[in-house]
């Protein structure tokens, strides 16, 4: 396999509070290669947008990375100074955030805020920056992009929005695209247009793409190699197409999304949900942090927090039972503990 574009070890991302520290992301690693697609999955407060934001250093004010490194190109990004950020936010990694019309500036035309990448990072001539602005669009698939370019956002639909957004993620040609919950407020329909659209421009322009969602179908379509969050840990990593299957190991919390899905040859009455909720971040459990919620849980996962060990080749579960057959076998019955 190539060398990693970016990676990240051990990264740790904490927010002071009134009440306390918070620990959104901690001890999360994994690493982005040219060309392929990192799926992040999981529920919302998980730690999935906090991670993207770390490694971009858009955190808020009260947040900090307390540790970890986020290697791209030799480069700590962690420790690189503001000034050397500017250079390569949206230039060398570019985002595209969740929800465009909070993205996209009211005032502005089209036109004025696609250029600006190309003017500030490609030190492109307004007139020169304004062409290749059309481009972009043409190359979304945006129709009649010459007056669409004059427009304002609140003169598009949501998809065109959206489209306008990738436009101007990938107007400098980055080495990685961020794409937190990119599909999320669309319709069906558009969000396979734009899922398609992505695929297709990262196949012409070799960009590693970080896909952010809850969705495990969009996932499934998507990604080449899917990390599972939970709490702010990795509980699973692997190949998407060794999660999607039905493979000997898994994490119960990675199991639990799998059973919430609907399927069309699926013969249950009704879908198998995971119990409870994600518990306060300032409240977090003292062993397994999906302890409270897990069917197969014991004391030992009360007690104790398991690690991330690798459990098959590119698998790596934060489980102390990873094999499907032991943890639903009657002996693993007789020792879990009823919440």
């Amino acid at each position: 396999m190539k060398k990693a574009l970016l990676e990240v070890k051990n990264l740790r991302t904490f927010f002071k509070t009134r009440n306390g520290t918070v620990k959104a992301v901690n001890d999360v690693s994994y690493s982005i290669y040219p060309g392929r697609t990192l799926g992040i999955v999981g529920e919302s407060g998980s730690g999935k947008s906090v991670t993207a934001m770390s490694v971009l250093r858009l955190l808020d004010a009260n947040g900090y990375i307390a540790g970890g490194t986020v290697t791209f190109d030799g480069q700590d990004l962690a420790k690189v100074t503001t000034q050397q950020m500017y250079h390569i936010r949206g230039n060398r990694i570019s985002v595209i955030f969740q929800e465009p019309m909070t993205s996209l500036n009211p005032v502005f035309s089209i036109k004025r805020q696609l250029s600006e990448p190309f003017i500030i990072h490609q030190n492109m001539s307004k007139k020169e920056a304004e062409k290749k602005c059309v481009e972009m669009l043409r190359a979304v698939q945006i129709p009649n992009p010459e007056a669409v370019a004059r427009q304002y956002p609140h003169q598009l639909s949501g998809g065109m929005r959206q489209r306008v957004m990738i436009a101007m993620a990938l107007a400098c040609k980055p080495d990685i695209l961020i794409a937190d919950e990119p599909t999320t407020a669309l319709d069906v329909t558009i969000q396979a247009q734009i899922l398609r659209l992505m695929n297709d421009l990262q196949k012409e322009n070799g960009t590693a793409i970080m896909f952010i969602t809850h969705d495990l179908g969009v996932i499934n379509e998507m990604a080449d190699d899917v990390v599972v969050m939970y709490c702010g840990q990795v509980v699973e990593q692997a190949p998407a197409k060794l999660i999607f299957t039905d493979c000997k190991e898994s994490h119960p919390y990675t199991e639990g999304l799998m059973y919430s899905i609907p399927r069309l040859n699926d013969d249950r009455s009704k879908l198998d949900p995971i119990p409870g909720v994600v518990p306060h971040p300032l409240d977090l459990p003292k062993g397994c942090k999906f302890a409270p919620r897990c069917k197969y849980c014991t004391q030992k996962c009360i007690d104790n927090e398991p690690p991330l060990a690798q459990v098959a080749e590119n698998q790596l579960i934060r489980c102390f039972y990873p094999s499907k057959e032991e943890r639903r076998s009657s002996e693993h019955g007789k020792i879990t503990v009823n919440h």
